[in-house]
């Protein structure tokens, strides 16, 4: 067969779907020694990647999601390459395109929280006809949790036999580093004992609430911790910001280092002294995972996939809408060695029910 993979968000900086689309291909072109594959990228990864045998070739779309490019351009530069199937790795596919294909859905996020970008009717209106058109055409429909397809079946009424739960991996590179570098990542952003958040910041990640409960932490006497918050700063979200600010005499404890390399980032899950999730919703979740297994004990949201991503007894749970709640056992496992000590041993157990080969 000749097959086809939208790889319009395969990057290297692997964020989100990003990480998926590489990790997914990586792995698939060594498997696979039988199928002829075609690359469908948007620079700068089309200069970037390098097909890896001949039977992988590559085409430059450059198309952006929701664009005419992507309904119009896409769409013929698909038909020309005459393909059997098409994997398209996220639901953004050109409507006028009629072959074969599968789609991965990852999260139903801008069905429950719109956020603040591409509000405006058009918007709205062209995220749900591409999403309605593709799952309509597809041959089938990955969901990548359980969650997901009880989502897919309920907002859209996909039948169950039409989707298969495909589980993510973690990758490699996240695990236990020599102590020497972790202290290293200590000098470079001038950190003591820290809670880690990383993500993007988007009203779904529920940010502000998190600030809220470091604030209950700090005016604890015995607390003397910091809030490290990855991830680039988003203008149309400047209430998180607001939030740093309001905490005052506390706010020089919030550190936000800004989108950080992948080696950074590695290293700040090894020198957390816990790891906070508290999203309000998430397709999968993969950073409580890669906290895991970088041996980080996890205080985790008890919403959408995350519970059966994390698994029961492996983080410490709390409601992603009770401030007190959050901040409570964010307190209890921040004091609790004993616990840390249990958390950090099951999550490096439940790391391993996760394979990037599995999933490939």
């Amino acid at each position: 067969m000749r097959i086809g993979i939208d790889a319009r968000m395969y990057s290297s900086s692997f964020t989100g779907i990003g990480r998926y689309v590489f990790e997914l291909t990586r792995r698939l072109f060594e498997i696979d020694q039988e199928n002829e594959y075609v690359m469908f990228l948007n620079d700068p990864e089309y200069d970037k990647f390098k097909p890896p045998n001949k039977r992988v070739t590559k085409v430059r779309v450059n198309a952006r999601h929701y664009s005419w490019a992507e309904q119009v351009k896409f769409a013929r530069l698909l038909r020309d390459q005459k393909l059997d199937l098409v994997h398209f790795a996220h639901f953004n596919a050109p409507i006028l395109y009629r072959g074969p294909s599968v789609v991965t859905i990852h999260d139903l996020t801008l069905s429950f929280y719109p956020g603040k970008k591409m509000t405006t009717p058009l918007h709205r209106l062209a995220y749900h006809l591409v999403l309605g058109s593709i799952v309509k055409r597809s041959q089938k429909i990955i969901s990548v949790s359980q969650n997901t397809a009880k989502d897919l079946q309920k907002l859209l009424r996909v039948p169950s036999v039409k989707i298969t739960t495909i589980l993510e991996g973690v990758a490699e590179e996240f695990k236990i580093l020599d102590p020497a570098r972790v202290q290293k990542i200590h000098g470079k952003y001038e950190l003591g004992e820290f809670l880690l958040y990383t993500g993007v910041w988007r009203s779904h990640k529920n940010l502000v609430r998190l600030i809220e409960a470091f604030y209950r932490l700090c005016t604890r006497t015995n607390f003397k911790g910091q809030l490290v918050i990855t991830g680039r700063e988003d203008a149309h979200y400047p209430e998180v910001r607001e939030a740093i600010e309001k905490l005052e005499e506390f706010k020089d404890r919030v550190i936000t280092p800004g989108l950080v390399p992948e080696s950074d980032l590695i290293a700040l899950y090894n020198a957390a002294k816990v790891y906070v999730m508290p999203s309000l919703y998430e397709g999968f979740g993969l950073p409580p995972l890669e906290a895991m297994a970088c041996g980080t004990p996890v205080a985790c949201s008890n919403s959408s996939s995350l519970p059966e991503v994390c698994g029961e007894g492996n983080a410490l749970f709390f409601d992603p809408k009770n401030v007190a709640e959050m901040a409570d056992r964010m307190a209890e496992l921040w004091e609790n060695t004993e616990l840390q000590t249990k958390l950090r041993g099951r999550g490096l157990q439940r790391v391993k029910d996760f394979s990037w080969d599995e999933m490939a």
